[in-house]
């Protein structure tokens, strides 16, 4: 069976959006927004090949960035909000006389021509523009299977409130403007790299938003060309993330990649990449943990083949063999440069891995020739040896517990049981848990339960961990990047009893929010597992049970999997399926499947795809697209940081 999009194509696709970009940069300062550097990172491996094509500089757009005689932007999106004001900026500053703006599809009546007018009014006399609008979207490829929308990561399926609309009453007119922008964006990005792929869709959605989203791509007028004129055939599932959010910030992933993830330090100004440290591979003696004078290492290496592997390994194996492999690929560097290695058989440590790191110190080649494997290596390393890993098996032991416990009492009670675990700053020891720690738990827990039963003992009980929750808060000496996110304050100076509360009380309406998230649904309404005498309770993912139902050899009609028609044949296809025997449109139906997780993906959940997809339709080829790769921490900036919608107009 032909497979219609292998790797090579899709890294030709990502490469192919930069090619404007490349063709222009001789000669130009190159600016881009976070998105864009982003997508540059992971499908080119960043600003060297800008330098290389000609740029005479590489900068974060920003209004106060000096400039030469000769600029090129590359924005995400369109030229709107903060974006628009950043490049106002530069091109204000008088130095600029020729502008080049690569952008995404076009805005709401402006085109290209009416873009250069803006450009060269801002530039102000004898200025030049040029507007390049872009074929494939700026996707960052994280491996085989998981392709990202950098500049979609601040997007969430909005949570509806009790008595709110139904999914089939939400409309793409019924949003908030900046979800309908982000939405409208997604469905150009989306027909952009079907495009450039040349497939033919059938789109499906689970939840509200998917179904908006889905509906907006099937009527398209763009994607309906297309659809005529592609030959290969897809399936793409678009699945809401609010839905399962115990996916996102549950502990049972055995996976070294998420963990890497989840415990490193983020790189600046990136929202999935993280910093690794390289002073180990330096004379440099430093009690900095950070070592802000040795630049950082990363986990994004598409030009090295083999770090590239190891990367792949990281996110498909379980943690053992992912440490093993990584000791293998080291060995094996070393042995290629003639390093005078000890090979051990029997349990990694993060010891052993540092002892053969040393071996390639003061050796420049072999530094050079396998610096991307040194960077996976070290991740490795300080993701074995960090405190937070430790606490990662306390967190899912205790996630076992809360399941077990949902399934025997009531809510009520399992909210009394985590009181005495809320503990202020003062009497914390290194195994309690956070404030930050404490709010991934509360998520896991709602977000399994489902609907709640209201009533005046569960508002106490709510009642009680609030206040805890808001006593806690209000005695944190230093407050983290995310309490000041979710508290509107920069400093625990500033924060207030009054601002505590009321952050946590949204907190709270959010969570039952979160509950009852999945009431609509009929088939996949429920993700807890109550077990009995001789099975644990346990958590069966979402994501899991469609895409089971996707690959049901039976092939029953979906209940909660809705076919989003894109014409008459389909609306047709669908009246006459309740008279006559007519094969309804099936997620399974084609050789290829997308698997669209709106609002974010965890790397245990791509893995679970892939595996699940594998084993039962095999010869079916699946890809996982996403706005953002989750950890548990993410997940709770991405639902209770008040920015969470502004979708990257704050550059």
């Amino acid at each position: 069976m032909a497979v219609p999009v292998p790797v090579p194509e899709l890294q030709r696709v990502c490469r192919q959006a930069w090619e404007p970009v490349l063709a222009r940069a001789r000669q130009a300062v190159v600016f881009l927004d976070l998105a864009s550097a982003e997508a540059l990172h992971w499908g080119c491996g960043g600003a060297g090949e800008l330098l290389a094509a000609g740029a005479l500089a590489v900068r974060a757009l920003a209004a106060e960035s000096a400039a030469g005689a000769r600029v090129v932007f590359v924005v995400s999106g369109g030229l709107r909000g903060g974006t628009a004001s950043a490049v106002r900026g530069v091109l204000g500053r008088g130095a600029v006389r020729h502008c080049v703006l690569v952008a995404g599809g076009e805005e709401e009546g402006s085109g290209p021509a009416e873009l250069e007018e803006t450009l060269q009014r801002w530039m102000g006399e004898g200025g030049r523009a040029e507007v390049v609008l872009r074929g494939p979207p700026l996707l960052a490829p994280v491996s085989a299977e998981l392709c990202l929308l950098p500049g979609l990561a601040a997007l969430l399926p909005p949570l509806s409130g009790p008595g709110g609309p139904g999914p089939a009453e939400i409309g793409v007119g019924a949003l908030p403007a900046e979800l309908r922008a982000a939405v409208r964006a997604l469905v150009e990005d989306l027909d952009a790299f079907l495009t450039a792929v040349g497939l033919r869709e059938e789109s499906f959605a689970v939840g509200p938003l998917s179904r908006v989203i889905a509906a907006e791509l099937a009527s398209y007028a763009p994607a309906r060309n297309r659809r005529r004129m592609a030959t290969n055939k897809a399936s793409v599932v678009f699945v809401d993330r609010t839905l399962d959010l115990a996916g996102t910030v549950g502990h049972h992933g055995d996976s070294l990649a998420e963990k890497i993830l989840s415990v490193l330090p983020k790189l600046p100004g990136h929202k999935t990449d993280v910093m690794v440290n390289m002073v180990e591979l330096t004379a440099l003696r430093t009690p900095d943990e950070t070592c802000s004078i040795i630049a950082p290492g990363c986990l994004a290496q598409p030009n090295d083949p083999a770090a590239k592997a190891l990367w792949e390994s990281f996110m498909n194996l379980k943690q053992k063999e992912a440490v093993m492999e990584a000791r293998r690929h080291l060995v094996e560097a070393a042995s290629r440069e003639n390093l005078p290695i000890k090979m051990s058989m029997g349990r990694v440590t993060p010891e052993q891995l540092s002892s053969y790191i040393k071996l390639f110190k003061n050796n420049l080649k072999a530094l050079e020739n396998h610096c991307g494997l040194l960077q996976l290596v070290l991740a490795t390393i300080q993701t074995l040896k960090h405190p937070q890993t430790s606490k990662w098996d306390n967190f899912l032991a205790f996630e076992r517990l809360l399941l077990q416990t949902i399934g025997e009492s009531e809510m009520p009670s399992v909210l009394n049981q985590l009181l005495p675990m809320i503990k202020p700053y003062n009497e914390r020891t290194e195994d309690d848990y956070t404030c930050e720690d404490f709010l991934v738990l509360l998520v896991y827990m709602y977000s399994v339960v489902g609907e709640i039963k209201s009533g005046k003992e569960l508002d106490a009980a709510e009642e009680e961990v609030k206040a805890a929750l808001v006593k806690a808060i209000c005695v944190e000496p230093e407050l983290s990047p995310l309490l000041q996110k979710i508290t509107g304050c920069d400093s625990s100076l500033n924060l207030t009893s009054q601002k505590a509360t009321d952050a946590v009380d949204g907190i709270f309406r959010s969570l039952g929010d979160i509950a009852r998230a999945r009431i609509h649904l009929k088939q996949f309404n429920s993700i807890h597992n109550p077990g009995s005498n001789t099975h644990q309770a346990s958590y069966k993912p979402l994501l899991k049970q469609v895409v089971e139902e996707i690959c049901n050899p039976d092939r029953p009609d979906p209940v909660d999997i809705e076919h989003m028609s894109s014409g008459l044949t389909d609306l047709l296809k669908t009246g006459f399926s309740m008279f006559m025997k007519v094969n309804r449109p099936h997620p399974g139906d084609h050789p290829f499947l997308i698997i669209f997780m709106v609002g974010g993906v965890t790397v245990s959940e791509v893995k679970m795809v892939k595996d699940l997809v594998a084993t039962r339709k095999p010869g079916t080829q699946v890809m996982v697209l996403s706005s953002a790769l989750l950890t548990p921490h993410s997940t709770i900036e991405l639902l209770f940081g008040t920015d969470h919608l502004q979708l990257h107009t704050d550059i």
